[in-house]
């Protein structure tokens, strides 16, 4: 019996006329976020440094004085350099590389493996998705007729997939109840199937 996060196998066709069982209502709650604060000092400590000489470096030249060498360098060689030449094309795929780094940072939600459960006297929890998973596996070992099971955890779905006779939609109602003992912000739609193609529920 595997854990949470395998690759489902093949998947059987879902019972037809079963009815899902009713679900809780969904509590809005702060998605969680990691807090970026080292890359973010990181980033910024670095973009305060290069834009500085720069504008030292142009203070100094409005006023009269040469401009330094480093900066004199750059230009020149910005200015003779070809666009294929191999140096100003490492340049540019670093530049592209640390660019899309930053958009990563700036955009990804972070804690994805994390879920939200419902708060509870102003407080707050999250739960991973691996641990739900365990949840599920620890609660169909007790179960007769599946000789191998593999479950895979989503943000609003999860799928299982066993092997044996065990009937599906008794491992439904089963892992439904466990999966209710987490007191998940969002519900999950859970779906069971056999790998064998003897039929799944979802619900």
């Amino acid at each position: 019996m595997t854990g949470p996060g395998d690759e489902g196998g093949p998947e059987g066709s879902e019972v037809p006329g079963e009815v899902p069982e009713p679900e809780q209502a969904a509590v809005k709650v702060p998605r969680p976020k990691a807090p970026r604060t080292p890359e973010t000092a990181l980033v910024a400590t670095g973009v305060l440094l290069v834009a500085g000489a720069l504008l030292y470096d142009v203070v100094a030249v409005r006023t009269g004085h040469p401009a330094r060498r480093w900066r004199a360098e750059i230009a020149d060689e910005l200015a003779t350099r070809h666009l294929d030449d191999l140096w100003v094309l490492v340049g540019a795929g670093v530049a592209t590389l640390l660019g899309g780094v930053l958009l990563w940072l700036a955009f990804a939600p972070g804690l994805r493996r994390w879920l939200s459960l419902r708060p509870h006297g102003g407080t707050g929890a999250t739960i991973e998705r691996a641990g739900i998973g365990h949840l599920l596996a620890d609660r169909a070992a007790g179960l007769t007729g599946i000789e191998h099971l593999r479950i895979r955890i989503g943000r609003r779905r999860v799928r299982v997939t066993l092997i044996g006779p065990a009937d599906p939609a008794s491992v439904q109602r089963q892992l439904r109840e466990e999966l209710g003992r987490v007191t998940l912000a969002r519900p999950m739609r859970l779906d069971v199937r056999s790998a064998r193609g003897a039929g799944g529920v979802a619900g």
